[in-house]
């Protein structure tokens, strides 16, 4: 390991994997690292043996789970909006050509005890259950001013300005009930809590579009997945990278994050062998997370935790029309929290089980001492539970951009169901270490180059 590179990449999570691509792509000589044997790190995708042998290293698979081949369970599943910046960069950089996604059957909300589908349109709304009559007619004009309106024509604006005005005067425009607000913001918009209510509402305009064109796209839901799990994620753009000269290095031990004498990165220890770079990407377990500063040097911070729960059922999830994936959110104020609470399930359909089985997660931030308590209103809704995997992980931040020690730490992954966080990280990560915005658009095929 005597060359020297542009760019060295610590981890092989989804995060790690999409940059250590996109860079290749712009003509950096990319070194990628990971401790581990596998590709994904905290988003890897075990069989049924990595699996329990990760959770219960003195415990065997039950042997009615079926064959170890046909599992691909992922640590930290999420779905993917079809028309959302995830695919833009697959598109972009040709990925999708490796990998086969499928549908995720239905997306659903849960309001008052039940769970009802998520309604994206005036039509749908005008047939939820989520709502009585003259709520309806409410929200059906609401839907109906987002699908009218017009930049350049101010006749669609019916006097609110996106830039300016809050959502939450958007809402009391239309007289919204709570309730109401809760899914359209929670199950539409997809934020995490309520903080988006006070700001403009031109985010929260383009984030609803950005459902209900994904949902239009697809019919049943506005989300896709890979089959054979997220795991393919990772190595796909793993290939991008090697495609455009990346060097891949698994189970390699890293011992070392070696520092100029002014605390710039230097380079990377591995045992007696030491790589050079002008810069190190990678994810906050490379740099000190969860243990002492290094050298005084504190690099990444504790900003939460999240608590997930792993459930394999037996049954689809009850009130979800028996579909074979789902995702579920539970707005915070429906279970008097500070954040939501999510459910992924995904099954046999997606190649990530055995048949008959089906592999769901509840996640969420955890907001008291008693985590797994805060994740029972969504454990409740799976119906019976064959077995439970439950585990706490820290969020960890980089406390510094990277632009003066050359040094970029990307974000833990947080408790939400899909990737547009993750794809926040990705853009914001790009710019910082290449000084522009990564533009997306498509990428000539190799043929056409």
């Amino acid at each position: 390991m005597d060359e020297e590179y542009d760019v060295i990449v610590l981890g092989t999570g989804l995060t790690e994997c999409i940059l250590s691509g996109l860079l290749s792509v712009e003509g950096k000589k990319v070194l990628h690292m990971d401790r581990n044997d596998y590709y994904g790190g905290e988003s890897a995708s075990l069989n049924l043996t990595q699996f329990y042998r990760k959770f219960r290293p003195k415990q065997s698979p039950p042997a009615d789970l079926g064959r170890d081949r046909d599992y691909a369970v992922d640590l930290i599943p999420k779905f993917i909006i079809a028309s959302g910046e995830l695919v833009k960069i697959l598109v972009h950089t040709d990925v999708l050509r490796y990998l086969e996604f499928k549908q995720i059957a239905g997306s659903f909300v849960y309001k008052n005890g039940k769970i009802s589908k998520v309604p994206s349109t005036e039509v749908e709304a005008a047939r939820s259950p989520l709502m009585g009559l003259f709520e309806k007619y409410r929200a059906k004009k609401f839907f109906e001013f987002l699908q009218k309106w017009e930049e350049e024509d101010p006749t669609t604006h019916q006097g609110l300005n996106l830039d300016k005005d809050s959502m939450r005067k958007v809402y009391q425009h239309f007289g919204l009930e709570p309730g109401t607000q809760d899914f359209i913001g929670h199950a539409l918009a997809l934020y995490l809590d309520d903080d988006y209510i006070n700001k403009p509402a031109r985010e929260t305009y383009e984030r609803i579009v950005l459902y209900t064109t994904s949902m239009a796209r697809w019919g049943k839901s506005p989300y896709i997945y890979p089959l054979y799990g997220l795991g393919e994620l990772p190595q796909s753009f793993a290939r991008l990278s090697a495609i455009y000269g990346g060097t891949y290095m698994l189970d390699k031990p890293i011992d070392e994050i070696v520092l100029n004498k002014d605390g710039s990165f230097a380079g990377v220890r591995s045992g007696a062998e030491t790589v050079r770079a002008k810069m190190v990407i990678g994810d906050p377990s490379y740099f000190g997370a969860g243990k002492e500063a290094e050298g005084g040097k504190l690099r990444v911070v504790e900003d939460g935790k999240v608590v997930r729960a792993i459930c394999i059922l037996k049954h689809p999830i009850p009130g979800t029309e028996e579909s074979d994936s789902v995702q579920i959110i539970i707005p915070q104020n429906q279970v008097n929290r500070r954040n939501d609470i999510y459910i992924a399930m995904v099954s046999s359909t997606h190649k990530v089980c055995a048949d008959n089985i089906y592999v769901a997660i509840v996640s969420t931030i955890v907001e008291t001492s008693a985590p797994e308590n805060e994740i029972q209103p969504g454990l409740h809704l799976l119906g019976s539970i064959y077995d439970k995997f439950v585990t706490v992980s820290p969020i960890y931040t980089p406390v510094a951009n990277g632009k003066q020690d050359h040094i970029y730490i990307t974000r833990s992954y947080d408790a939400t169901s899909h990737f547009e966080t993750v794809v926040e990280d990705v853009q914001d990560v790009f710019k910082r270490v290449m000084g522009k915005d990564l533009v997306l658009k498509k990428r000539e095929s190799d043929s056409e180059q």
